[in-house]
């Protein structure tokens, strides 16, 4: 089975992690950093805003079930890319809206789909940043499978719950059907 990965920061990745752990073909999400200066960088030192590393996931998955322009789809309505550094309450460049690209179809691919979302989108433009994947530093165990092990916790009920709500109606051919095993299996 041929593989492809791509890396996302979209805002917290608890909530892109839980979501992307639910689409079809996707067969590996790792929470992490990427895009800044400092190496092993700590979820501390990247919250701090200090490191130029944004929150971001590693997405592991199979072409022949889910296309690059599907993970995109689903990348762009999974957060609002118009908004500079920002996704609701989380602020700061480690919130930041950036594709880290990981061959140079993928960078055509994204350039092309952000042209089209800002022909479509009229007034406020696409901010996402597409930038080649230097490094990617995993994120601390506790941050992995967050959703699934805090599931009654108030942020994921407020926030992350919602979120894959939203996202299974608008992509419903994507979601897995065993969406209760996908937090465990990886």
């Amino acid at each position: 089975m041929d593989t492809e990965e791509v890396v996302f920061g979209n805002g917290c990745f608890w909530c892109t992690e839980a979501v992307f752990q639910m689409i079809k073909g996707v067969i590996a999400v790792s929470p992490g950093y990427s895009g800044g200066a400092a190496s092993n960088p700590t979820y501390e030192q990247v919250a701090a805003g200090t490191t130029g590393h944004a929150e971001v996931i590693k997405l592991v998955y199979n072409p022949d079930i889910v296309s690059f322009e599907e993970i995109l789809q689903v990348f762009f309505a999974t957060h609002d890319p118009t908004s500079l550094n920002r996704q609701g309450s989380d602020v700061g460049p480690q919130y930041r809206s950036v594709i880290f690209y990981a061959n140079e179809r993928q960078k055509q691919k994204a350039e092309h789909y952000i042209m089209v979302l800002n022909k479509m989108n009229g007034v406020k433009p696409i901010v996402t940043a597409v930038e080649p994947l230097r490094e990617f530093y995993p994120a601390e165990d506790y941050h992995k499978k967050y959703y699934a092990a805090h599931k009654d916790a108030p942020y994921c009920q407020a926030v992350i719950e919602p979120k894959i709500k939203k996202v299974e109606l608008k992509f419903k051919n994507l979601f897995t059907q065993n969406v209760a095993t996908k937090f465990y299996d990886k």
